[in-house]
């Protein structure tokens, strides 16, 4: 196993530099996203001793900052896009057009005319997810490399929101599918049919782990008998530890049954990670701006909101919470309920939580906040995105301004 792959395999928020998250909240304030570069390289190291033989890609919309994007790239990953943003970000951060494989679902006609515009002169692989779809993809005179998506009938993940595999938006149904991949072979002149793609759903750990493997051999089975391809991609959606107690994804085990669910296939196996790689190396720095005693809880209000941190509003979504500031070890913990300053109810990153007793100024880190953090972000409410850092100083996104807000209001 590599130097890198050695590390742990998850990186708790306890582990994170209390004072060096403290000076870049001085120099850049808050709210503020800071990022590890050489954590998304050890987590790139780990999936690819783990999975040796694999075409291992990394799923865009987890984060597309160009930091993260230029550190996955130099691990020697591929890229798996959902957007044509995701495309040309991708071929900004340097990935060749070779290891980019745009997976859209329902794509808008400006995105297709993009990639496809694109394909003329680079050798991306189009993913179609309906024979509708690849109507249109040839109708524009598409010729180059195809994948068929394909809706398994298997779906898991950590909120039903994210489970993919079993939903009727996602992919040709299995039983269509080799039918269609015969069809596109014999009538689709100047196509190329490389693979086939399906993914169950986002954050997958635990019990979870049997559907993956169900996805993975049905899969299987179904490239034995289209036969000829190139690569079979079974996703990614590998989970990772939220909670303080919830033990780390056994990769090793993981890849293991993986193989063994995949079979004996000439197709090369195709995986595409995203939160994995990137949960763990961001964290969202806040200040306490309020705190209100009321019969029910103590009310602890934060400059982070739900336009910065979507996933618990949007899935109840479980992250670690500590206090940065250096005297909090002799302070009375106490349950905090801790919101937000967007008009919304839902604007609540936990209830119930212990926090040393906090006061107006204190700090407080948010965990595994690299995956579906900025990348959620919103001007809801009007408020300007956060800005992003990483643990060495260095800007990777700028903090926006309230002139932001209008400037691409064409009266302005």
């Amino acid at each position: 196993m590599s130097s890198k792959a050695k590390a742990n395999r998850v990186r708790r928020l306890a582990e994170w530099d209390g004072q060096q998250l403290r000076g870049l909240a001085r120099k850049h304030g808050t709210p503020l996203y800071v990022l590890d570069p050489d954590r998304v390289r050890e987590n790139a190291a780990r999936l690819r001793d783990a999975f040796p033989n694999a075409d291992v890609s990394y799923a865009l919309k987890a984060n597309t900052t160009r930091t993260v994007l230029e550190a996955i790239e130099t691990s020697g990953l591929g890229a798996e896009c959902a957007s044509a943003g995701e495309v040309q970000r991708a071929l900004a951060a340097g990935f060749p057009a070779e290891r980019i494989r745009y997976t859209a679902v329902n794509p808008p006609d400006r995105d297709l005319e993009y990639v496809i515009s694109r394909s003329q002169t680079d050798d991306f692989v189009l993913t179609i997810g309906a024979t509708d779809t690849l109507d249109r993809v040839l109708e524009r005179g598409y010729s180059g490399r195809l994948c068929v998506r394909v809706n398994p009938g298997v779906g898991a993940g950590h909120h039903a929101k994210v489970t993919t595999g079993d939903a009727p938006q996602f992919g040709v149904p299995y039983d269509r599918a080799a039918d269609v991949c015969t069809s596109i072979r014999k009538e689709a002149t100047g196509v190329d049919l490389v693979g086939i793609h399906a993914h169950a759903g986002s954050g997958i750990s635990g019990d979870d782990l049997a559907s993956h493997r169900e996805l993975v051999r049905r899969m299987g089975v179904l490239g034995r008998e289209i036969g000829a391809l190139d690569f079979i991609a079974v996703g990614g959606g590998f989970g990772v530890p939220y909670y303080p107690d919830e033990p780390p994804l056994a990769l090793d085990s993981v890849a293991a049954a993986t193989r063994k669910a995949y079979g004996d296939c000439d197709a090369q196996l195709a995986i595409e990670p995203g939160r994995y790689l990137v949960a763990d190396a961001g964290v969202l720095v806040t200040t306490v701006t309020t705190v209100k005693p009321t019969a029910e809880t103590t009310v602890v209000g934060v400059d982070a909101g739900m336009t910065t941190l979507l996933r618990p509003a949007l899935y109840d979504a479980h992250h670690e919470i500590r206090t940065l500031t250096p005297d909090r070890d002799g302070r009375e913990a106490m349950s905090c309920r801790i919101v937000g300053p967007i008009c919304e109810t839902s604007d609540v990153f936990a209830r119930d939580r212990s926090l040393p007793a906090p006061v107006r100024s204190d700090q407080l880190v948010v965990g595994n906040a690299g995956a579906y953090g900025y990348e959620m972000s919103s001007q809801y409410n009007s408020r300007p995105r956060p800005a992003v850092v990483t643990v060495s100083g260095e800007t990777v996104s700028r903090r926006e301004t309230l002139s932001d807000l209008t400037r691409l209001e064409q009266n302005n």
